[in-house]
């Protein structure tokens, strides 16, 4: 008992969840190299979660301010606008303009570091799995195979930090392109929507610029396995210092770790800082 009492008083000064000591008390439950999330492997249940729990009442989209509804209509800003899919100069998977037009009136959950960022260090992933066969014995790989497979790779895959509401088309263009700072003048990829696509690059809005980069950042803290390559990571720590937390970014992150329960560790000492970390 007096051993029990010692760790938890440990815990408290220091921070650490009693999620994060689990493996302590309790030998059925493996030790975690993680700090990420331990809270939920369902893609389905998180998206629901998120939308019921942590946007409830801030239902705006991250890159265009959209509004979107309980039923994730959107609301499309004025000025709002889909890029001609035959002269951009980056790629786009395949996709009718038709189909495009249908994404960009509903929300959709976006991960900010695209799951092939992290999808790739899984062997499910670049080689496949003896069980990732269809049902007509064709074997598969990639993200259905990591998230049929991998525990590690679905946590992963549903944490909550990395996840945020964006336009259906907006999420499908922006694709699985990592950020980076234009160093000359592009114009806007989707009208009013402060978001520039090119060369398979995307820069958002300086007012996110600071949130995408602490998400990126946190991932890299979280899960050991995941990395950042240069010059992205030196433009991410400079957004990072340049564009300070806000309220809503705190706000957020106080719900989810209420929620998940494990803290964007990078966010909360900011936020407890400026005195913004509550609901």
């Amino acid at each position: 008992m007096k051993l029990l009492i010692f760790i938890l008083s440990v815990c408290f000064y220091a921070d650490i969840s009693y999620a994060e000591i689990g493996w302590w008390f309790n030998d059925n439950t493996p030790q975690q190299s993680s700090s990420g999330n331990r809270h939920s492997q369902s893609f389905y249940a998180v998206k629901q979660e998120m939308l019921e729990k942590i946007y409830y009442d801030h239902r705006k989209t991250l890159y265009c301010n959209a509004g979107f509804s309980a039923q994730k209509q959107i609301y499309k800003p004025a000025g709002f606008k889909l890029p001609d899919l035959k002269n951009v100069d980056f790629k786009v998977y395949d996709i009718s303009a038709e189909e495009l037009q249908r994404k960009a009136a509903r929300m959709e959950w976006e991960h900010i570091v695209p799951a092939q960022n992290f999808g790739k260090t899984f062997t499910e992933w670049s080689d496949g799995h003896k069980n990732c066969v269809s049902s007509k014995g064709k074997k598969f790989k990639g993200r259905s195979c990591a998230e049929q497979e991998n525990e590690e790779f679905r946590y992963m895959y549903t944490d909550m930090y990395n996840l945020y509401p964006s336009i259906g088309a907006v999420n499908y263009l922006r694709a699985n392109f990592n950020f980076t700072q234009f160093d000359k003048k592009i114009a806007d990829t989707f009208g009013s929507c402060s978001l520039k696509i090119s060369k398979n690059k995307a820069e958002p809005a300086d007012e996110v610029k600071g949130l995408i980069a602490r998400t990126y950042l946190y991932m890299r803290q979280a899960y050991p396995r995941y990395s950042i390559g240069e010059p992205m990571y030196g433009i991410l720590k400079a957004w990072n210092k340049k564009y300070p937390v806000t309220a809503w970014e705190c706000k957020r992150a106080y719900r989810i770790e209420k929620v998940q329960g494990n803290a964007n560790k990078i966010v909360k000492k900011e936020c407890i800082n400026k005195e913004l970390y509550h609901n």
